[in-house]
């Protein structure tokens, strides 16, 4: 029996059967959005009257508690039963805020709310800054800073005042909070005002501040009177015209003047803290009318709001259910069908495609009609039925190409390994006729020229045990004993082209262990060679070491041009896990190499922005690998000087007779005795212990 199958089309088509349903749907949930808004309107008178409303409060104590303190540092008399008495009041009006805050805690918005409990916590932490006053442990500039910190928190809770989305009356709250952080800084000009006069002088320091405070009071004044609507201007524009207004004008431009600064007082400088404190005074009463009268906005719109979203409910209530029930029968068989699927794939996504790669990477053999089983069944609607099979082709294809790339990979890997022995075995032979020539030579420019041909050998070989490594296999070569780390960075210094740059200050302190000292060294030649290819070839390259808790760290810094934030994030996560080979992206086959060094020992390598402009590549090897030790115990032979064109020169024949002054390169005679190792064959380079070149690189 054929089985009967309906497509995707037809069940849409039944669904759309009832199009005003699925509206009634969309308008149920816009009217629940804006019913949310409605409430959250009505929610803004609670906040108002016991947040808004207990929080100025405090400021405005705190205000008076700030005058009264730094008028106290600039006095020679005492003022302190003045300043007990504000600090009560100020205590009083933050147990205030705390008990009406808590009334109005479901209303509050959270983040408001969370600086509210700031705000109370630091005033009931000033005894220290009280104390401090006390005892004239700061000045009246310090004494302002402190004070308009713990007030700061205080505006931020206003910032934090947004309930309502209506976008007109966020932009008047906005508003109004600009005029009153311009109010809170005049209550700072009026602070250092009423401290001035205390003290009798107006210094430089005293100037520029005030003129500081009267740029940032204006520009928040304009900013937050140009936002407000027509109706509450109206108060602003009247001020701005009153005598208190132009009066402490006239005294801001008085101040800011540099012919006012001096030792004594200008005439008239009793009347500025009167002339400040009349403005503070009508900006507080100002700002507490026009917040009220915004408040006193919300609960219309809210009311009007409601009643909408009210009489709408009622006829929306009834196409929805009908939409519901209709559009559920129908979705319920497709969205089992989907979810089917869907299960299906993301199995064959996170699970079954990655433990293939898996057991690839590892070289086991994959069948690949065992692993395409199928992702679904014929049955139910057909073009999920479609999909299912089209989603079984990929996987098959998914598999079939990496069957393919694991296969590709082992042959290249076949090759690389190949190509390196080959090479190697040359080298190795190169290496003997370079010792043969360096010993018969007597002409010092033609020895220089076989030392720069034996420079270039020592790279190659480099280049070729790169190669080894790329391929999953380790190089042959390797010493039984520690190595002093300085002979280490040496080695894998001379194995660079621009090795005279290198500047190498490693300390004869510490050792590294012999089964690690081929691949640290390699490891090492490749980012001083990066190091010197990207930085101008008149610059240094600086090499530092020193021991740290987890072990001992290796610095390469060059003073190139660096590089963006965006490569060096790229970069080091390679080198922090390094993915497989990309033949395509050959220029970077260093890069590799590193980071395989790095994770085969456990080795930390990170770049980072150094501060001349350049690189600086971070190695930490971890304490397995570091031995510590005096110069005496390992017999450590240090370095000697390098000469412009040859890694090591000496005065030597090679009979030994003293016949000529003529220079002549004595081999391995500048490295520790672990890294002097006569060469060897091609068979004596493989074997474990043994370095053919004898330069431990």
């Amino acid at each position: 029996m054929a089985v009967r199958r309906r497509s995707i089309r037809f069940k849409l088509f039944a669904i759309l059967l009832v199009p005003f349903t699925a509206l009634g749907a969309i308008w149920a949930f816009t009217a629940t959005l804006i019913a949310e808004e409605g409430f959250k309107l009505l929610q803004i008178d609670a906040v108002y009257n016991h947040v808004v409303v207990p929080t100025r409060g405090v400021i405005v104590q705190l205000q008076r508690e700030r005058s009264l303190s730094v008028q106290a540092l600039g006095s020679a008399y005492s003022l302190q039963t003045d300043l007990e008495r504000q600090r009560r009041l100020t205590d009083e009006a933050a147990r205030t805020l705390a008990r009406e805050s808590a009334q109005a805690a479901d209303e509050t918005p959270p983040a408001m709310r969370q600086r509210i409990q700031a705000l109370i916590a630091q005033v009931e932490r000033l005894d220290d800054l009280r104390t401090r006053v006390d005892e004239r442990r700061l000045s009246r500039l310090d004494a302002i800073d402190e004070y308009s910190a713990v007030l700061e928190t205080a505006f931020q809770a206003y910032d934090h005042l947004m309930i309502s989305q209506d976008l007109e009356l966020i932009g008047q709250t906005k508003a109004i909070i600009l005029i009153a952080r311009s109010h809170e800084v005049a209550a700072q000009e009026a602070a250092l005002l009423s401290g001035v006069v205390a003290s009798g002088r107006y210094t430089v320091e005293d100037r520029d501040a005030f003129a500081s405070m009267v740029s940032r009071r204006r520009l928040l004044y304009q900013l937050g009177t140009g936002q407000l609507d027509a109706e509450l201007i109206k108060r602003y524009t009247a001020f701005n015209d009153s005598p208190v207004h132009k009066t402490f004008l006239a005294v801001e431009e008085q101040l800011t003047r540099r012919g006012e600064v001096g030792r004594t007082l200008p005439v008239g400088a009793l009347n500025w803290p009167a002339a400040a404190e009349q403005l503070v005074h009508r900006l507080t009463e100002l700002n507490a009318a026009t917040s009220r009268d915004i408040a006193d906005r919300a609960a219309p719109l809210a009311r009007g709001v409601l009643l909408r979203i009210g009489v709408a409910g009622a006829l929306g209530a009834g196409t929805a259910i009908a939409a519901v029930f209709i559009s559920l029968r129908f979705a319920r068989k497709l969205s089992g069908e989907l979810t089917g699927l869907e299960r299906a794939v993301v199995e064959l996504a996170e699970r079954r495609l990655p433990s293939v790669l898996a057991r690839l990477r590892r070289g086991e053999d994959v069948d690949v009609a065992a692993e395409t089983r199928p992702l679904g069944t014929d049955h139910g609607t057909t073009e999920v039925a479609s999909l299912s099979r089209a989603f079984g082709s990929v996987q098959r294809t998914a598999i079939e190409a990496a069957v393919e790339q694991a296969k590709l990979r082992k042959g290249v890997n076949k090759v690389f390994l190949n190509l390196a022995r080959r090479n190697q075995s040359l080298l190795t032979r190169q290496f003997a006729l370079l010792d043969t020539l360096e010993k018969e030579i007597t002409d010092p420019d033609l020895l220089e020229k076989v030392f720069g041909i034996d420079h270039l050998a020592a790279r190659m070989r480099r280049h070729a045990e790169g190669l080894i490594i790329l391929s999953g296999a380790a190089p042959a070569r390797g010493w039984r004993n520690p190595v002093n780390l300085h002979d280490v960075v040496r080695a894998a210094t001379e194995q660079v082209e621009d090795y005279q740059r290198v500047d190498v200050q490693v300390p004869h302190t510490h050792a590294l262990v012999g089964r690690a000292a081929t691949n640290v060294i390699h490891l090492l030649a490749e980012l001083i060679e990066n190091a010197t290819a990207f930085s101008p070839p008149q610059s240094k390259v600086l090499v530092r070491g020193e021991a740290v808790a987890r072990g001992y760290s290796l610095e390469i810094e060059d003073r190139g041009l660096g590089m963006t934030p965006e490569d060096m994030e790229r970069f080091n996560q390679r080198l922090a896990d390094p993915p497989e080979i990309d033949l395509a992206d050959s220029d970077r086959l260093g890069l590799f190499v590193v980071g395989l060094l790095a994770k085969r020992h456990g080795i930390k390598v990170a770049l980072r922005a150094s501060p001349y402009g350049g690189t600086s590549a971070i190695v930490l090897l971890p304490q397995e690998l570091v031995v510590e030790h005096a110069a005496e115990d390992l017999e450590l032979t240090p370095l000697q000087p390098q000469e412009p064109s040859a890694p090591a020169l000496a005065i030597a024949r090679p009979d030994g007779a003293p016949k000529s002054t003529l220079p002549r390169r004595i081999r391995q005679a500048n490295l520790a005795p672990q890294l002097r190792q006569p060469r060897g064959d091609l068979y004596s380079a493989m074997r474990p212990g043994s370095d053919p070149r004898g330069e431990g690189s």
